[in-house]
């Protein structure tokens, strides 16, 4: 035991003085993470909804990257031939790689937190869960990067070994590009990759349900380490003259299929293809609380007569909230925008005049406005939320009609209610961006097309509602 934790000290001294593990290790994560930071830096909550995909980008460079780049030029150094000499089990030295490379790993993930956290992004939900999620992603890539470690025959054949593995998982596999965004052909296919399993796992810990929402992932995740690590075992090589064409073991590779096959399969036949949404969090309709509230009387037996119960005095309606908001609560919000004439948020100046077909659109918008029932759907938070959908789709798609739909949403408003009123009620919406039911069709207007992302469009209203604020108060961006 002591020759185990002699070679993993060695380990990490050897791969703190390699430079191209330290770039696929910690600076390769980062790059992602502030690419990350910068196309999502509008939102309400920087960089929290995409912790699982940075996170497993951290384990894919440091896993399936560094530890096949580490282990093969070691072997073409000589180095683990000198290692075979050495009094320990194979067992033990494998071991202790693996554990060096969690190490790392670990360490690169934590930085990544520590410089979210650093870019405004708030605590995990779940930090227990998400180091549980993070150990079995860890178990899972890491047996990947052995057996990457065992097919290459030289560093060369481990980046494009790599990279076979690395871009669809970035692609189609959940990683880079959200599941939500994807045909639903892409999403079959990445019911095979671990990618998904990863993101999946880690996101829930990040902010969703802990350890409720990822046994499914973690499952799948323990499965394809297994057979990783077990085929990587098997295939060892000690000598860079021991070529893999001409090495015995081939048929474990088997074991590696079989588990991304079962995995997939298993979640095919469970149902777990589509893009789960949370049921916790899920709108209840008012005739469902009332179905549920009202006891079924059993089959045969005889109903009780109605005794009308006294009428109690009507109690005086509680005040709606947002009315309870003051100057200052608005004052206080943080009115950091996009520009107008940007690519998020656009909102087209007075001046400006939509081409033939776009005007087209705008017009039926206008049209169709006053009558369009979720204008009148709800409490009047629900009612103003939802017409700022009507802006916040079309960005959230980026239509051509976009930067024309918000000026006539925000004179729709301002005839609807007072002003006053109206700017408390944005104000609510952009202190409570996650309420509330979410609207992303708006087809009954004339604008065709579906945002695949709610949290983009929830994003978009969020936005929208504090360029409203600032036109009715004449304040000025932060």
């Amino acid at each position: 035991m002591n020759g185990l934790f002699h070679h993993l000290g060695v380990t990490l001294r050897l791969h703190f003085r390699n430079k191209m593990a330290l770039l696929y290790g910690y600076l390769f994560p980062l790059i992602f993470l502030v690419a990350f930071w910068v196309l999502y830096r509008h939102e309400k909550i920087p960089l929290l909804r995409h912790m699982g995909e940075l996170l497993t980008v951290s384990v894919l460079g440091g896993a399936c990257f560094g530890l096949p780049t580490t282990l093969v030029s070691e072997r073409e150094r000589g180095v683990w031939r000198r290692y075979r000499l050495v009094p320990l089990p194979t067992w033990a030295l494998v071991t202790s790689t693996v554990l060096a490379r969690y190490a790392i790993i670990l360490s690169a993930g934590l930085l990544q937190l520590a410089v979210a956290a650093a870019f405004g992004m708030t605590a995990p939900g779940h930090p227990f869960a998400l180091w549980v999620a993070f150990t079995f992603v860890a178990f899972a890539f890491i047996g990947l990067g052995l057996v990457i470690a065992m097919l290459a025959d030289n560093v060369p054949a481990v980046q494009a070994l790599g990279q076979c593995i690395f871009l669809p998982m970035l692609i189609i596999g959940g990683v880079a590009v959200q599941l939500a965004s994807l045909p639903s052909w892409a999403l079959h296919v990445s019911a095979f990759l671990p990618g998904r399993y990863a993101v999946e796992a880690m996101q829930t810990c990040v902010n969703g349900r802990g350890f409720a929402g990822t046994r499914f992932s973690l499952l799948a995740l323990g499965l394809i380490g297994l057979a990783g690590c077990l085929a990587g075992a098997k295939l060892f090589r000690w000598d860079a003259q021991q070529r893999f064409a001409s090495s015995t073991g081939k048929a474990w590779l088997v074991a590696v299929f079989a588990a991304w096959l079962a995995v997939g399969g298993l979640a095919e036949s469970r149902g777990r293809i589509a893009v789960a949404v949370d049921a916790e969090t899920a709108p209840v309709s008012a005739a469902a609380k009332v179905a549920a509230a009202v006891p079924v009387p059993a089959a045969g037996s005889v109903p009780a007569p109605v005794v009308p119960a006294p009428v109690p005095p009507k109690p005086t309606p509680p005040l709606p909230p947002w009315k309870k908001l003051t100057d200052a609560d608005v004052a206080a919000l943080d009115f950091r925008v996009p520009p107008d004439e940007g690519i998020v948020s656009p909102f087209a100046a007075a001046d400006d005049e939509p081409t033939d077909f776009v005007a087209a659109q705008v017009v039926s918008v206008r049209h169709k406005l006053p009558s369009w029932p979720p204008g009148d759907d709800g409490d009047e938070i629900q009612r103003v939320r939802n017409c700022l959908y009507v802006a916040a789709v079309p960005d959230a798609i980026q239509l051509p009609v976009e930067r024309y739909l918000p000026g006539v949403v925000l004179e729709f408003l301002t005839d609807r209610y007072p002003k006053d009123d109206l700017v408390k009620i944005l104000a609510w919406i952009v202190m409570h961006p996650d309420d509330g039911s979410l609207l992303d069709d708006i087809s009954d207007l004339g604008i065709e097309g579906t945002a695949g992302d709610p949290y983009v469009v929830r994003e978009r209203a969020y936005l929208y509602a504090l360029k409203f604020i600032i036109r009715l108060t004449g304040r000025k961006n932060n």
